[in-house]
């Protein structure tokens, strides 16, 4: 074969095996998007895929650690701590470790849904206490001065105020299998330990003592309903009313109401002379509200009372730790049971910096 016909063959076979190497590597390339695109539509079918950030159970039950755990459950105990970075509602569930055959849904009981924490400012903070500046009086002595005369003096108090964080924290036993059960699993943190530690933080935000391990609430430090005056023929909204005057008053701009669910209830099924609903037709959608402030109706606050105020301004939430979920196969006689224990906890601290800014009061017999 002459020369220069081989030479052109193996340029030839030397082009054919580049363009067959190329488009190998396009195939593996389009081979892998492929099954990128058909995990994440995967994802999505089974509930994970919403857009939704994920909840604290579907961080825990989709962890690493716990799957970890999950292999080694029946042959060692374990102990896995995770932090949860997202504070989402979210509904749906995780996606199973382990196939299963079951229907995902939980049932859990009802409860209601906590919103104090949501008429505050809250700051984030990694101390284990935090130091801040209570003004504790004012006297403001401001005037028009003639000239060449001396001007008057206001005196301000301050103080420097240690506020230490508190735990709030609870615990249960479950069957060591939930482990290999992501949506019971992320049900119990879920629809369990985390409602637990929002309806204590609750309570606490709203009447906590100030005294042990206590967060320092709300009503503890708010100031007593004193109206300005007294209308004729008062009732349950006039209160309220007179109360947002109260705040106002004070030099605050009230920003929110917490009543009891069955005093709104109350309120809501007011009628004029006519036999007419103030409030609005019952058949219309009218969201809690009075004088343009929105109203928390909420089982923490007791019946016939009421909490006014410019919360934002009242008080300060400081969370100190990230909501953390802990499980252990060690704790007591879990690993002869086969139990695990989920311990689910948070820590955070209230100032309360404007005592003036809250106005907490009684219904009493009105209507």
């Amino acid at each position: 074969m002459p020369e220069n016909i081989e030479v052109l063959l193996k340029s030839h076979t030397d082009a054919v095996e580049q363009k067959m190497t190329e488009t190998g590597a396009l195939v593996t390339g389009v081979d892998c998007r492929l099954k990128d695109v058909e995990q994440k539509l995967a994802r999505g079918s089974s509930g994970g895929g919403s857009g939704a950030e994920p909840s604290w159970g579907q961080q825990v039950a989709e962890s690493e650690e716990v799957r970890g755990m999950s292999e080694v459950k029946t042959s060692q105990p374990a102990r896995v701590r995770i932090e949860v970075k997202a504070t989402t509602s979210a509904a749906d569930s995780g996606g199973a470790l382990a196939p299963a055959m079951r229907d995902p849904s939980i049932n859990t009981i009802a409860g209601r849904v906590p919103r104090i924490r949501d008429l505050l400012n809250t700051v984030n903070t990694n101390s284990g206490s935090v130091e801040y500046v209570e003004q504790t009086a004012r006297t403001n002595a401001a005037a028009p001065v003639a000239e060449a005369t001396t001007k008057p003096e206001s005196n301000y108090t301050w103080e420097l105020a240690n506020l230490p964080m508190r735990t709030i924290a609870h615990w249960t036993k479950a069957s060591v299998q939930v482990l290999d059960d992501a949506p019971q699993l992320s049900s119990i943190i879920d629809g369990e330990l985390r409602y637990g530690l929002a309806l204590a933080e609750d309570l606490q935000l709203l009447n906590g003592s100030g005294s042990g391990a206590n967060l320092n609430g709300l009503i503890t430090n708010s100031t007593t309903y004193d109206p300005e005056f007294a209308p004729s023929g008062e009732n349950m909204i006039d209160k309220i009313g007179l109360a947002i005057l109260q705040v106002g008053l004070a030099e605050f701009l009230a920003n929110g109401i917490v009543i009891h669910p069955t005093d709104w209830m109350r309120m809501r099924m007011l009628k004029d002379g006519d036999g007419k609903y103030i409030l609005g037709d019952p058949q219309a959608p009218v969201p809690p509200s009075l004088f343009g402030l929105p109203v928390v109706p909420t089982t923490a606050m007791t019946v016939d009372k009421f909490l006014v105020g410019d919360f934002m301004r009242a008080a300060t939430l400081y969370d100190r730790q990230a909501p953390t979920v802990a499980l252990s196969t060690e704790d007591g006689d879990n690993f002869v049971k086969n139990m695990v224990t989920i311990r689910c906890e948070s820590r955070l601290g209230l100032a309360i910096k404007q005592p003036l800014a809250l106005s907490y009061g009684d219904f009493g017999n009105i209507t």
